[in-house]
């Protein structure tokens, strides 16, 4: 098999398993520097021996592109692919097959660790229709956050995959943006209503008191252009940065904001998050919201967290309708689009 795709596969398969980081950039570093050469020269370095003194090329992944070109499955991968077969989640296997797409997700312009065509090549793999990108904005200086300037840059790299494009796969330009301690949001108005889709999160200052955090969030949810609540109250509940406690603010109040302004309420999929908490689903489900699942995935292996929302939205009763990743993609944009 290809030895690149190889590398790739087991990076996506090791990110999918929340694997160290480090073991991960190993295999996607490898793919990088070989995707470099051709196949014939690749296979004529590891016949040699130049391959295995190749910076950045390791034991184990000089043993999967020597088993790749061999001819061979690497044993490596085909150790991943069979844990792989069984599911992430144990529940909401049937609203996953629901889910046409992903509202949020990150790139290496950001805080994401892969290029922008890798998380589109993982999105159709997953049998994804669409794929928002959504890095994030300014103010977020630690995650790289996306000037006006890079942003319209981003915009361009995004027109010109759509239009190389010819299976019906959209990429979806996006933000996550800021919502700013006086409840506004972190970029201007004109240039995110040039985007397909706006995720609004709080990122800052998360333990401040009820009624601050209230107000902000509510500035947020009322700005035009938010379309979607981003993992709402901030909180993790493990993972290598540790836990931290839920958001303390109104939510009756946040959430009939959100029905009131067409703002669907972000399920956040990855497993440090699980955010909203179960009881606040319930909450935005009484209040009338409609709900996004969304992967906020850093890595292509991530955008199959999609598993782990989808089994909590079913566990707390979310019809498929109120879900609008379940929605045919020309409704799904002209909701989006305010229609």
């Amino acid at each position: 098999m290809d030895a690149v795709e190889a590398l790739n596969e087991i990076a996506f398969w090791l990110e999918r398993q929340t694997a160290p980081t480090f073991k991960i950039k190993a295999f996607r570093n490898a793919a990088a520097i070989l995707g470099e050469l051709s196949p014939g020269e690749i296979a004529a370095r590891a016949r040699d021996g130049r391959l295995k003194r190749m910076k950045g090329i390791g034991a184990r992944t000089f043993e999967v592109v020597s088993q790749a070109v061999g001819g061979q499955v690497p044993d490596y991968l085909a150790e991943l692919r069979e844990h792989a077969a069984q599911p992430l989640a144990t529940g909401g296997q049937e609203l996953r097959k629901s889910l046409r797409g992903d509202l949020h997700s990150h790139s290496n312009w950001s805080d994401g660790g892969s290029p922008i065509p890798l998380m589109v090549q993982a999105a159709r793999a997953l049998g994804h229709q669409y794929l928002a990108l959504t890095d994030h904005s300014p103010n977020l200086t630690v995650a790289n956050g996306l000037s006006a300037e890079r942003l319209l840059e981003q915009l361009e790299v995004v027109t010109a995959l759509n239009d190389d494009g010819d299976d019906g796969f959209t990429l979806l330009a996006g933000i996550e943006v800021d919502i700013l301690e006086d409840g506004t949001l972190d970029q201007t108005p004109e240039l995110l209503g040039r985007l397909d889709v706006v995720v609004a999160s709080v990122h800052s200052k998360l333990r401040a008191d009820p009624a601050t955090m209230t107000r902000r969030m509510l500035g947020g949810v009322r700005q035009p252009q938010t379309n979607i609540l981003g993992h709402c109250t901030g909180r993790l509940v493990q993972g290598a940065r540790g836990t931290r406690p839920p958001s303390d603010f109104d939510a009756a109040a946040v959430f009939a904001a959100c029905v009131e302004n067409n703002v669907a309420v972000e399920i956040n999929s990855r497993p440090e998050r699980q955010d909203p908490p179960d009881d606040l689903i319930r909450m935005a489900l009484d209040a009338g919201c409609l709900f996004s699942i969304d992967s906020d995935a850093h890595a292509p292996g991530q955008l199959d967290f999609l598993q782990y929302g989808a089994e909590r939205a079913e566990a707390n009763g979310v019809p498929t309708d109120r879900i609008i990743t379940t929605w045919p993609q020309d409704r799904l944009l002209s909701w989006l689009q305010g229609g």
